[in-house]
């Protein structure tokens, strides 16, 4: 069984940005994480595609501010269950 929609994607972020997953909550966002920047922000974008098999509309990757969007616009995306 795949692990839920959500851990897939803390372990990614906490992949990408060099941190503890522990550290990635549903407010994490830029202003929260430090290593957070906009180089981090692509490479993590790509990441998702990559892992999901999608691409982001760019619309979509603008908005992926915090992991609540990110989770919503993947969401959206990729099917559950």
């Amino acid at each position: 069984m795949a692990a839920p929609l959500s851990d897939r994607v803390r372990r990614i972020v906490a992949d990408v940005l060099d941190v503890s997953v522990a550290s990635i909550s549903p407010d994490s966002s830029p202003e929260t994480v430090d290593t957070w920047d906009s180089v981090h922000h692509l490479n993590l974008v790509l990441a998702l595609e990559q892992e999901f098999g999608l691409q982001f509309e760019p619309e979509e990757i603008d908005q992926m501010k915090d992991m609540q969007r990110i989770l919503a616009i993947l969401g959206s995306k990729v099917p559950q269950g």
